[in-house]
């Protein structure tokens, strides 16, 4: 049985036939567009579990094809390859709704795992969260703030769920890098980005509390 489509936008032939191979035999279905423009309509039409895309790309890059599926309230997780191994391009990545990223070259076995983190996070079955005015069903995947409906990546679910399952506890940056992605990489700045989204996004009634030089906690005061 099939884990379900796996859409790879890559203009690059080998590696888009090495990821593709690597995601077949782990079980996924895999469609393979080539450049961002195809890309963009292939997630509208074949509604894949999950997108793996590069962020050079003719016609349309990645950058642009993920901001214009947020914009149209496409929540698909998103995973960025790129060649640009600078923290201003993973930055503008997360900012933009992204739920990881890979750095070119990088290992076929590694980005499959990262792909199955991200399908995992949907999978959560616990009850409703509350903390202060925050609000979250992790079986239905949605979030509120106030009372009001809030949209959030995969990823920002997720480290939101992580925080308010267990209010007042303070956790290290390490610890949700491992909680979270499910993996090590180096440098905590990605859950800070995500963090700043968060906020962001849940504004005055955000739970999520800075202990310095230590990490965060959700706190319902």
């Amino acid at each position: 049985m099939s884990e379900g489509l796996v859409l790879v936008v890559e203009d690059d032939p080998a590696i888009a036939d090495l990821v593709a191979r690597y995601l077949r035999r782990d079980g996924f279905g895999v469609r393979v567009e080539a450049d961002g423009a195809a890309g963009l309509t292939a997630v509208r039409r074949q509604r894949p579990v999950a997108v793996v895309l590069d962020v050079g790309l003719p016609s349309m890059d990645g950058i642009e094809v993920c901001r214009t599926l947020r914009a149209d309230g496409d929540w698909t997780p998103v995973l960025f390859v790129t060649a640009r191994d600078d923290e201003v391009d993973r930055v503008l990545g997360l900012e933009l709704g992204a739920d990881d990223y890979v750095t070119k070259p990088f290992s076929p076995r590694e980005l499959v795992a990262r792909v199955r983190t991200v399908l995992r996070r949907g999978t959560v079955t616990t009850s409703v969260l509350e903390v202060g005015r925050t609000r979250v069903d992790v079986t239905q995947r949605r979030a509120w703030a106030d009372g009001a409906e809030v949209a959030l990546t995969s990823t920002e679910f997720e480290l939101l769920a992580a925080l308010m399952r267990r209010p007042r506890q303070v956790f290290e940056r390490a610890q949700l890098l491992s909680a979270v992605w499910g993996y090590q990489v180096t440098g905590t700045r990605t859950v800070d980005v995500h963090v700043a989204q968060l906020r962001a996004k849940l504004g005055d009634a955000s739970p999520i509390r800075t202990v310095r030089g230590v990490g965060y906690a959700a706190d319902p005061s």
